[in-house]
């Protein structure tokens, strides 16, 4: 069996057996790092993209990484990045995957992993029903798909503006891989996101943060809670 397809098999039968699981996004200082794990976070995440106010170096990432917890994901997010952008990060930082947030079409998503070697997870804007179209494209070559809100027009990026989507519009639905909800997540309306869409795994960045980039340890704990994640990681 194909590395790809073997861990496509092992994670969806994990996320079937254990609870929410928890992707923290964004995170520049070691203390959120710690928190997220202290929180029960499954999924790391660090930010390639120079006009975020989450941006890390790939030597920052390095540094972060060696506080996430043997055996959990570090995830890098990369928005239409060149060959060079990847090869310079992998050589530097100790990622698990990498998730696509651009433009990328599924053609980029399957170089990308045979580039890299890392499953990916690509990220597909939803804000109507006709949106849905791409994420079953994208389905076919990615090892997971976040099922995020799309920026609305005119924003400056591409995910990480703190706005949801209507959840009803995925209640229920399923692909071939595992997926994650995205999306103007907050401890006050996760719960019911989860029980609208039926989502196994859930990310957040702004909604843990007291201003943007700036992660909060005691808001990374309630929305845990809120989720009742903090022993699935």
């Amino acid at each position: 069996m194909a590395a790809a397809v073997l861990f496509k098999v092992v994670l969806v039968s994990y996320i079937a057996l254990v609870s929410i699981r928890l992707k923290i996004c964004g995170l520049r200082e070691a203390e959120h790092v710690v928190a997220a794990a202290e929180a029960g976070a499954a999924y790391f995440g660090f930010v390639f993209f120079p006009r975020s106010p989450r941006n890390v170096s790939a030597q920052e990432a390095r540094m972060l990484a060696g506080e996430v917890p043997m055996g959990r994901m570090k995830v890098g997010l990369f928005v239409n990045p060149s060959d060079e952008l990847l090869a310079s990060v992998l050589d530097a930082a100790p990622l698990d995957m990498i998730q696509l947030h651009g433009a990328e079409p599924p053609e980029r998503v399957a170089e990308v992993r045979g580039l890299t070697g890392l499953p990916v997870m690509k990220a597909v804007g939803v804000a109507e029903a006709a949106d849905l179209a791409l994420l079953e494209a994208q389905a076919a070559v990615a090892d997971q798909l976040l099922v995020d809100a799309k920026a609305p027009k005119g924003a400056a990026l591409p995910g990480g503006n703190g706005v949801a989507f209507d959840w009803r519009l995925i209640a229920n639905r399923r692909w071939p891989v595992p997926w994650m909800l995205a999306g103007g997540l907050t401890a006050q309306n996760v719960a019911e996101a989860v029980r609208l869409t039926g989502a196994r795994q859930v990310d957040v960045s702004s909604g843990v943060e007291s201003a943007p980039g700036q992660k909060d340890s005691a808001r990374i704990h309630a929305f845990a809670r809120a989720l009742g994640a903090d022993a699935a990681p």
